[in-house]
């Protein structure tokens, strides 16, 4: 049998429906009350949850400063002038020509080892001797000289000794690179120009050193005018005791 039903009594029915679950729809929505304390308020809760997470997971911060090389005091920045002589009195078997490129004009790969005496700019005092090496590299016939890469030191009693290394033209001036030295010079660079007075028998230098402390008195006279008649004061040449340097070496 089919059932029927009338739209009025199908209106009634979910009006009162309606009524009844109403009330308690609305209380199941109803917010949570804030809590009455500031301090336990939701924003504080949070703020307290996010730190406690900062806390957790924070990386120790550290320090730290950059301080620049120009600014050390310890390793001094200005330049100083050093002058210094060197003489071949021919009384040491210097310069030795080794040919070994077994031609008759000087020619790539050929050595000269050589060892001279060092005087002070003022050519006062006797300073020690250098000792080094050249290699050649090339004859320029056009200049009459040759230009040889030059490795050697210069050395100056107790006080230590400056090694240098560079181009040595026989022909004209030239500049080599300081690489380092001992006792003062420790830690000194800077360049030297290398003057030929006589080639190879005099010879002028000018240090410009840098990254040592002030140079010695005695070392640092006012010098003598480079010319080729130059020559070391009598007592200097017979390395008289205060016309030399302390142990010096001959």
């Amino acid at each position: 049998m089919a059932c029927t039903t009338s739209p009025l009594k199908t209106a009634a029915y979910f009006a009162r429906l309606s009524n009844k679950t109403s009330p308690t729809i609305t209380k199941s929505l109803r917010l949570p009350s804030m809590p009455a304390n500031p301090s336990l308020s939701f924003s504080s809760k949070t703020s307290i949850f996010n730190n406690r997470i900062n806390n957790t997971f924070s990386v120790p911060k550290r320090s730290f400063s950059c301080k620049s090389q120009a600014s050390d005091d310890s390793t001094p920045s200005k330049f100083q002038e050093l002058h210094v002589y060197e003489i071949n009195e021919r009384d040491r078997g210097s310069p030795a020509y080794l040919r070994l490129s077994q031609k008759e004009v000087n020619s790539l790969g050929d050595l000269v080892p050589f060892s001279n005496k060092l005087y002070t700019g003022d050519l006062q005092k006797r300073i020690g001797i250098t000792a080094g090496i050249c290699i050649l590299i090339e004859h320029k016939a056009e200049k009459k000289g040759d230009r040889y890469e030059a490795i050697y030191s210069f050395y100056f009693g107790d006080y230590g000794h400056i090694a240098v290394q560079g181009a040595y033209l026989t022909y004209e001036d030239s500049y080599l690179a300081v690489t380092g030295g001992t006792g003062i010079f420790e830690g000194v660079s800077g360049q030297v120009k290398l003057r030929q007075l006589i080639f190879p028998f005099k010879l002028f230098y000018t240090f410009y050193l840098k990254g040592i402390k002030d140079l010695p008195e005695e070392l640092v006279g006012k010098p003598v005018e480079p010319h080729p008649a130059v020559e070391p004061h009598p007592d200097a040449k017979a390395c008289q005791p205060h016309a030399a340097l302390v142990n010096f070496t001959d």
